[in-house]
């Protein structure tokens, strides 16, 4: 897919929306390539500069830190890679905030389960990328058909 300059506002919007359709990125410590794994985010629709994940404290991600979290659309037409720094939330209003069926279900003891750790994440900056196939574009690329003039996307590196 060649991808053309995006406006960093449109692509903004259209990564919020990606992402609170779909909440799960693969989180990693910057210094522990090891720690990547799947994670569902916690968004607070007033907070763009912010999300939250809860995890054990057993985790890797307890070492918090820099981290850097890759998404991927449902649909496959929003993809990023955000940068920034996990460090443990301790507010107890945002994990009331948070918490919810979902959350209740990975620990047994609620909201003071001991080993519940809430991390945010103070966002940085990210690459969005975003562009549509359709299924005749996918038809064309199985038979080995050119698409470059069909399948377009827009990218940009912003700040969130």
């Amino acid at each position: 897919m060649e991808y053309q300059q995006g406006k960093p506002e449109e692509l903004r919007e259209t990564f919020w929306k990606a992402l609170e359709s779909s909440p799960i990125v693969l989180l990693q410590l910057d210094d522990d390539a090891a720690s990547a794994a799947p994670m569902v985010v916690q968004l607070d629709a007033h907070a763009h500069h912010t999300v939250w994940f809860l995890t054990s404290k057993n985790s890797r991600f307890a070492a918090v830190g820099p981290a850097t979290a890759t998404f991927a659309s449902k649909g496959h037409d929003v993809f990023a890679r955000i940068t920034g720094v996990l460090t443990t939330e301790t507010d107890r209003t945002r994990l009331d905030d948070l918490w919810n069926p979902a959350v209740a279900a990975w620990f047994p003891g609620g909201k003071d389960d001991p080993n519940l750790l809430l991390l945010r994440m103070n966002l940085g900056d990210a690459a969005i990328w975003s562009g549509k196939v359709g299924a005749l574009d996918y038809v064309r690329m199985a038979l080995g058909l050119n698409v470059t003039d069909q399948v377009k996307g827009s990218y940009t590196e912003t700040a969130l």
